[in-house]
């Protein structure tokens, strides 16, 4: 159970997937003053060790201290030209407020909330989702397989992804191992992966490599329209607002918060020719590509020129699967997470904290995701519920 006091998990501003500042700069934007309330969600049932909670917050206050410096705003002005200045001077202003996150243990169950600006608060979740995964191992004394071992099983997967000479990335900073794997996996994908490895959602590790970040936005961007526009049109709107900000730059529209068949029909002939590709991230991954297809030719847009980011669980016998299907139909991208900065001979994590209220207008609302597998849908039941109805699923 015992913790050096000097030990930092977070010790970047930069620690984070990309989308998170990319969500930031459109919310200071369009929706300066609007606020957020997220929960952690304990998927797996994971029990936490004693005193747990103390260590965690101990973590959270050290982020306290954290400021973009002078050489990493240069990196994002570098590699991020579609954040402005009138950000980055933000960017520069921004500190985490421990404050902002209430965490509480019940015997082995944690129950966390954020709650705040959604301008500031948008940043918790992912630094947060490491720090907790980090400390599980850490202090349940969970073990993993050597550095050598790790080598070995990244370059093994990394030599079937080129065989199969499909585009991968990483997305694995939220239920990473530790930092220590993370750096180590992020190394041998740079130094070995060419031309099929394509980025990192990390934005302090693509600095550290002197690579650009990759990543769009995420279900929260979706979630907060749906309160403030209404269900039916809000995959619509967010789409709209994320193209008058981004000017076809960060092209890639994600499509399962309200169900994949709610967003396609929002995916309008201008969106769909706008947008260079959409992300799949839960359900049936062929029969999202089919559907993706179909609907593009209904646009008599040739598929072959559109992306799908597919980031569902991966491994290399999904990748073959899924590749397989797309040739020379549509591009398949691989986003690939866990996998990666988790596959070290422990169980890994299965948790998220997701946006459960937002405060657009005048009043608190509850926000739901409708993923395509129910597994995967936020929210209370009786909203989800009502939701469902309200789309007519």
């Amino acid at each position: 159970m015992f913790l050096k006091n000097n030990f930092s998990i977070i010790s970047s501003l930069l620690d984070n997937d990309f989308y998170k500042f990319t969500m930031q700069n459109a919310v200071i934007k369009l929706f300066p003053f609007a606020k957020a309330k997220y929960e952690f969600i304990n998927r797996g049932n994971h029990s936490f060790p004693e005193n747990f909670s103390k260590i965690l917050k101990e973590s959270l206050n050290k982020m306290s201290h954290l400021k973009l410096s002078k050489e990493e705003r240069t990196y994002l002005e570098k590699y991020c030209p579609y954040l402005d200045s009138s950000y980055l001077d933000f960017l520069n202003q921004y500190q985490y407020n421990p404050k902002e996150v209430n965490i509480y243990q019940k015997g082995k169950n944690i129950k966390m909330d954020i709650e705040g600006l959604w301008s500031r608060t948008i940043l918790w979740e992912v630094p947060l989702m490491a720090i907790i995964s980090e400390l599980y191992y850490k202090l349940a004394g969970i073990k993993r397989i050597s550095d050598k071992k790790i080598v070995f099983l990244t370059k093994k997967k990394l030599k079937e992804y080129k065989k199969l000479k499909v585009k991968i990335g990483e997305y694995g900073t939220r239920r990473r191992y530790s930092y220590q794997v993370h750096k180590l996996v992020l190394k041998i994908l740079i130094d070995e992966g060419a031309p099929f490895f394509v980025g990192s959602s990390n934005v302090h590790l693509s600095h550290i490599f002197s690579i650009k970040p990759i990543g769009t936005k995420g279900h929260e961007w979706i979630m907060f329209h749906g309160s403030k526009y209404g269900l039916n049109t809000a995959d619509r709107i967010a789409m709209e607002n994320w193209l008058n900000i981004y000017k076809g730059n960060l092209g890639i529209a994600l499509s399962d918060t309200y169900t994949s068949s709610v967003f396609f029909k929002n995916f309008n002939e201008k969106l769909s020719n706008s947008f260079k590709g959409i992300r799949h991230d839960s359900g049936d991954p062929i029969l999202f590509a089919k559907e993706a297809i179909k609907h593009y030719q209904k646009f008599k847009i040739n598929p072959i020129k559109k992306e799908i980011i597919f980031s569902d669980n991966l491994n290399p016998y999904k990748v073959s699967y899924i590749s397989s299907f797309c040739k020379e139909k549509i591009n398949p991208f691989f986003g690939i997470g866990t996998n990666f900065t988790n596959d070290v001979g422990v169980p890994s994590m299965n948790m998220v904290i997701k946006m459960v209220e937002s405060f657009p207008k005048k009043n608190w609302i509850s926000v739901v995701k409708l993923s395509n597998v129910k597994e995967k849908s936020t929210g209370k039941k009786n909203m989800i519920f009502l939701a469902r109805k309200i789309l007519h699923l």
